[in-house]
C-alpha cells in the first residue's frame, strides 16, 4: 500500500509539532516549509484540516503558529491514516461501482488483499505519535539512544 502525499505530509507536520512540545515559540507553516522542501500553500491546507479535525490549535498573527492540540500519546497513526487517505481500494474489486472482473463470485485475492489492509491499519493503530519522536533503543552497537534532531528535517537537526 502506498500513501498519499497529502498523509506523508499530514505526518510530517503532525511529527515536528509533536518534537517541539518543549518549545515557548509556536511552530510556523513557514518553518516546517523550509526544513521539508515542501510547498507553504500545501501545508496550509493540510494544517487548516488537523486545526478542524482538533489534532492542531493555530494562531493568526504575529507571533502566531502552531501546536499540538491533543497529547502525542493519544494521536494514533490509525487514525490520522484513515482521515487523510481518501482510497483503500488497493484492487478494482474493491469499488464495487468500478468493478469489471469476471472472477468476482470466485477470488480469494479480495478477501487476501482486503486482510493485508486491515492489518497494516491495525499495525499503525498501536503506533502513536509520541513513539514516532521517542529516543530510539539501542541495539547491538549501536548508541543507547539517538536524539530525534538526528533526523534531517525535524527541529534541531545539523545533519
Amino acid at each position: 500500500m502506498r500513501l498519499t502525499q497529502w498523509t506523508d505530509y499530514t505526518l510530517r507536520v503532525l511529527m515536528y509539532c509533536a518534537a517541539c512540545l518543549d518549545r515557548t515559540k509556536p511552530i510556523t507553516i513557514t518553518e516546517i516549509a523550509e526544513n521539508h522542501g515542501i510547498s507553504r500553500s500545501h501545508l496550509t491546507k493540510i494544517v487548516q484540516q488537523l486545526a478542524a479535525r482538533g489534532w492542531l490549535e493555530t494562531t493568526r498573527g504575529r507571533g502566531g503558529g502552531m501546536r499540538l492540540a491533543v497529547p502525542a500519546k493519544d494521536l494514533c497513526l490509525g487514525t490520522v491514516v484513515r482521515a487523510t487517505e481518501t482510497d483503500f481500494a488497493v484492487v478494482e474489486c474493491f469499488d464495487l461501482a468500478l468493478n469489471q472482473c469476471r472472477m468476482n463470485q470466485n477470488c480469494r485475492l479480495k478477501g487476501a488483499l482486503n486482510q493485508a489492509t486491515q492489518s497494516f491499519l491495525a499495525v499503525l493503530d498501536n503506533i502513536t505519535l509520541a513513539d514516532l519522536v521517542a529516543p530510539v533503543v539501542s541495539v547491538g552497537n549501536m548508541p543507547k539512544t539517538r536524539r530525534l534532531q538526528l533526523i534531517p528535517g525535524l527541529p534541531g537537526t545539523s545533519v
